[in-house]
């Protein structure tokens, strides 16, 4: 594994958001949904296609707090402007398993 400098690590804005809706995304070529973020009056609302279906419903996820990388370039995924990645850890058969704080923090908040 390649190691990297402090200074790399500085330039990821890892931030909590809260997501408002999550709706599946029916053009993509992996099973996907769309997911809108509110990440706080600094940053505000940003779109993500997240591969979570295997282990979350819409239903779940909407008001759920998320971790995500917020300044990656804007990625085209079929007719979806991704704007952040969400976060999560590879688990069995490569099913992500969200991260999220374990309390609430504010929406916009950083990961240190």
């Amino acid at each position: 594994m390649e190691t990297i400098t402090w200074p790399d690590f500085e330039k990821v804005a890892i931030r909590v958001g809260t997501i408002l809706s999550a709706q599946p995304f029916e053009k993509a070529r992996n099973p996907a949904y769309q997911l809108t973020i509110d990440f706080g009056p600094e940053l505000g609302v940003k779109r993500s296609s997240a591969q979570i279906t295997a282990l979350y419903t819409p239903e779940q996820l909407v008001g759920r707090q998320v971790v995500a990388v917020v300044n990656f370039p804007v990625k085209q995924i079929a007719n979806f402007f991704s704007e952040c990645l969400v976060l999560g850890a590879l688990g069995e058969g490569k099913d992500i398993i969200l991260l999220q704080p374990d309390q609430a923090v504010a929406n916009g908040s950083r990961v240190a």
